[in-house]
């Protein structure tokens, strides 16, 4: 668990994720799609990952991919940053975080 909350410390925006899964590929997209540069960590290729994975489940990820961090608050996975998108919140966090500029 410390392992995580260091890595969300170090950048506005990261986002947990698995080389494979779709999902956190069109999460990544999204993101960059406003112009932030978010930390990406495929769990899948980390010496690590397996230990991340489960620390990130035990935070409540579930499923354990993507799991987006902004402003190292947990934003949730697709679904919660999909909803907070369609509702007009993600833009005003990433700012909020410095993420991105306007």
């Amino acid at each position: 668990m410390e392992r995580v909350k260091e890595v969300v410390a170090q950048s506005p925006v990261v986002i947990f994720s698995k080389s494979g899964c779709c999902m956190s590929h069109t999460i990544m997209i999204l993101i960059r799609g406003f112009g932030a540069n978010p930390a990406v960590y495929e769990l899948d290729r980390l010496p690590n990952g397996v230990e991340m994975e489960k620390a990130l489940i035990g935070l409540g990820c579930n499923p354990s991919v993507p799991a987006v961090f902004v402003g190292r608050s947990f934003m949730g996975g697709s679904h919660d940053v999909m909803s907070l998108n369609i509702q007009g919140k993600l833009k005003p966090l990433l700012i909020k975080a410095n993420a991105i500029w306007i």
